[in-house]
């Protein structure tokens, strides 16, 4: 006779519950990881258009009015697009808030709402702003 070799039911239970326990311990950690991910995401966004918008002001002698005028422009020194692709959302799937004349005596000022969508929050839901 030849005898069946697998795990019991028992054993498989155990793995079971410690593969849970590692799940609960680790998952956590890999979430919050996320959530500063899209705010690094947002900055560097914001600082491309910051680079883009310097860039405009070179050419044009003031800032843009929006965020679409990187991408085109009716203005006779305009030399873009200054950005190769069309204006992207925040890591929300947000627009970026972008007003002028900026906060503080500032030519322009740029944020994303975060999560959230709305003026101020906390954790993921805090506004990233850009200085």
């Amino acid at each position: 006779m030849r005898k069946n070799k697998g795990f019991s039911l028992m054993e498989l239970m155990i793995v079971l519950i410690i593969l849970g326990l590692l799940g609960s311990l680790v998952a956590p950690k890999l979430f919050s990881k996320v959530s500063s991910s899209k705010k690094k995401t947002a900055i560097a966004q914001m600082q491309m258009f910051e680079t883009a918008i310097d860039t405009y002001r070179l050419d044009i002698g003031n800032v843009p009015a929006s965020l679409e005028e990187l991408r085109k422009s009716e203005h006779p020194s305009w030399d873009g697009p200054y950005l190769p692709k069309s204006i992207p959302l925040d890591p929300w799937g947000q627009q970026y808030v972008y007003t002028v004349p900026g906060q503080n005596g500032m030519p322009y000022s740029m944020m994303s709402y975060g999560l959230d969508g709305k003026v101020g929050g906390t954790d993921e839901s805090e506004d990233v702003i850009h200085q």
